[in-house]
This record gives C-alpha cells, structure tokens and sequence, in this order.
C-alpha cells in the first residue's frame, strides 16, 4: 500500500507538472503600458492628497491603509491596496482569520494544528496572523497554497534560519509584513501542499520568496537579507507580480525574474517593483530579467556593488523615478547591465529610463527605437519625482505597527 501511495503521489506531481505551465496564460496583460499609466495615476494622486491626508506619504499602497488606526479590525483591507501587475492578487481577503499561535516546525508532512505550515496548505482562503513576536525556522519549504495572506503586522515575525518560502503553481498570494532572512537549501524530503496531497521535494534554492508558474503574488513590507540564493526569485512561466516596499539588504544575487533565455514562457511575465530600498551589502541582480515586462519605479538603489538592473533575453524594463546612487568604485558607476548578448542584438531591447536620479556618478545605458503610444500616454504622467523617492521609501521594510494607533 505505502509503494502505491508513493506512486499515486508521482503520477499527481507529473500530471500537475504538464498541466500547470498553462494555469498562468491568461493573466498577462496584453497592453502592459496601461497598467504602468494606471501606476502613475495613483502615485500623482496619492501625492495630491498630500495637503489633505495629515499621514500622508505620496505612496499609494501604503495611504490606501496606513492612515487607519484601526488597520488590526481591518486587516484585509489591505488586499484592495497593490498596484500594478500584481493588484489583483487578493490573497486571504475572502476568508477567514487563522491565528497562528506556535512557532514550531517539526512535520512537514503532518503539520501541527497552529503552525505556519498548517495554515498556509489549507484549502479555502485564509488572512493569517501572528499571535505575538516569534522565529519561525522551517525544517522544510513553506508550500503555499492559492488564497493566502501571511500577514506580519502587530508582531516581530522572523522566518529565518531553515528553509524559507515556496509559491509553486498556485495564485492569489500576499506576503506583508515578515522579516525573512538566513534561508537556508533544504529538501529531498516529503513536504504537503494541501490537506489532501503531499510529495517528495528535491533541492531548494535556499531563495527567501521562490515563485515557480505562480500569479497574483505581492509581496509588500518585508524585510529581506542573506540568503544562499535570491531573496525573491520568479520562474518558470510566473506573472501578475507586485515587489513593493521592501527592504532588502546583505546579499549578493538579489532577484532573478526569468528562468532561462531559453524559456519562452517567461515571455508573458509581467512584474511591477515599486518603493523598494536595496540598501547596504547588495552586490546585483536588482532585479536580473529575462523575456518580460519590468516596471521598477521609484525605488532608492542606494548601494550596489557590480550593477543594479541587468537582463538577458530582450526584456522590457521601464524605469521610472528611481534614484541611483553609485558605489564610489569607478568600473562600476553604470546602473545597468546587457548579459548573454552583443551590442549588436541588445541594442534593439527596450530598456528605458524616465525621470529617473542619478547620483555619484551613476549612468543608465537605454536601448531600442521609438516607444508605443501607449508608453508615450503612461509618460504623460510621470512616476513621483525621484528627488522624493527617499520619502516614499523611507519606511521600506517590515513595519511596527501595534494595535490602536496607526501604523
């Protein structure tokens, strides 16, 4: 019986394996221009209700709940506050509350009942919260299932020191609020993802948030550093992702949204990275992009050490707004980063640069012809000025919120 198990376990993972290239088809955006022009309407109307939001910061995320002093009674408001290609990404919003009241991780096969593992392999949606400060060190990958929020606010939540974050096949996921750190490869083990489903894992990365074929994900107020990979890495055909206001520090290989030049799937990616820090100890990959379309906006790059965008594989990148204050090293002043191709080929790419700040020396090599119209309407209304960036980002990272007073 137990040899059937295995086996009826490795037909499930082989079907779903063929099947789910095709789970994320129809969430990319055939005009993504439209979704930046919709960006920058927000971040020009977040800045205009400066005079009238006393807690007002000119960031559109964070006024759309920040200002609430009863954001703990109205957690999942937060869901209808992303922007970008990831704004639908609705998380536990439709659920209930799960309370997770233990910090430990000893099965990753039978999870304890008030456990982080418990919680997100459920199969209806959950907004989950933290009952008080706690380390979390997982024996195994988190595997997430669709229709979860990991929500850190009102605790000092650390996922460190194990095994760390997998969003694997599965949608509408939102991570606030958690500090994830010193993640470690793990695996050739069993791990479930379901109540009704468990399976053999190989080899993690040892990424802090791993995306493979995942949509709908956003991921908003973590701080993230020192992992043996990336800190969040998006492969394998993922889209209708939102990376904003995080704080990522003391790495070296930052984010990797691609796969492969040589997978084309990742031609329908779509990824939006906004009012982020890359802060001290970064070194690349900020993101590294191959196939896509990358929004990054008014981000602060204020440390980095060979380059801060790269890509392979003719991607679109649009940035906006950023300020980008280079090391101090002369050989390496130069923001971006054409991989993989001579200047021959990545002359024809799309990379672009609008509004953005460049500091100590910092330049951005643009490439490509004329922009769309589209581009030139989502131009119309530029990203907040870069010379403000630092206040839009000042509060990157995993936030203090306690109950009663605004966060």
């Amino acid at each position: 019986m137990a040899l059937l198990h295995h086996l009826s376990i490795s037909l499930f993972s082989c079907l779903f394996l063929v099947l789910a290239p095709t789970f994320t088809a129809s969430n990319h955006v055939s005009d993504p221009e439209l979704v930046v022009q919709e960006v920058n309407e927000k971040i020009n109307a977040s800045r205009r209700n400066l005079g009238v939001l006393s807690c007002g910061t000119g960031n559109p995320i964070d006024d759309c709940w920040r200002c609430d002093p009863k954001w703990e009674k109205n957690r999942q408001r937060l869901a209808d506050c992303a922007i970008g290609f990831g704004k639908h990404a609705i998380g536990g919003r439709d659920g209930k509350i799960y309370l997770v009241t233990d910090s430990s991780d000893k099965d990753a096969v039978n999870p304890k009942p008030g456990t982080l593992r418990h919680a997100v392999i459920q199969d209806e949606p959950l907004w989950i919260i933290f009952a008080r400060d706690m380390v979390i060190k997982l024996k195994e990958e988190l595997m997430m299932n669709s229709f979860k929020t990991i929500d850190g606010r009102g605790a000092s939540v650390h996922i460190a020191g194990g095994a760390c974050i997998t969003v694997q096949y599965v949608t509408n996921i939102i991570i606030h609020g958690v500090n994830i750190h010193d993640c470690k490869k793990r695996g050739n083990a069993y791990v479930r993802d379901s109540p009704s489903h468990y399976g053999w894992r190989t080899a993690s990365d040892g990424d802090a948030v791993s995306i493979f074929g995942g949509s709908h994900v956003w991921v908003d107020h973590c701080s993230l550093s020192n992992c043996e990979d990336g800190l969040v890495d998006a492969i394998r055909g993922s889209t209708a992702i939102t990376i904003s206001n995080n704080y990522l520090t003391h790495h070296n290989k930052v984010m990797l949204l691609g796969h492969s030049d040589s997978y084309t799937r990742d031609k329908n990616m779509q990824v939006t990275i906004a009012f982020n820090h890359f802060g001290e100890g970064l070194v690349q990959r900020m993101p590294r992009c191959r196939h896509g379309y990358f929004h990054v906006v008014n981000n602060d790059y204020t440390h980095w050490q060979m380059y801060a965008i790269g890509g392979s594989a003719a991607p679109t990148i649009n940035s906006q707004g950023n300020r980008f204050l280079a090391p101090n090293d002369h050989v390496f002043k130069e923001v971006t980063k054409y991989e993989d191709a001579p200047q021959s080929k990545w002359k024809n790419w799309n990379w672009r640069s609008e509004g953005d700040l460049f500091l100590n020396g910092a330049f951005f090599t643009p490439s490509g012809g004329r922009a769309s119209s589209s581009y030139a309407k989502a131009s119309s209304l530029s990203a907040r000025p870069s010379s403000l960036v630092a206040s839009v980002t000042g509060n990157a990272g995993a936030l203090s919120c306690r109950k009663g007073s605004r966060c």
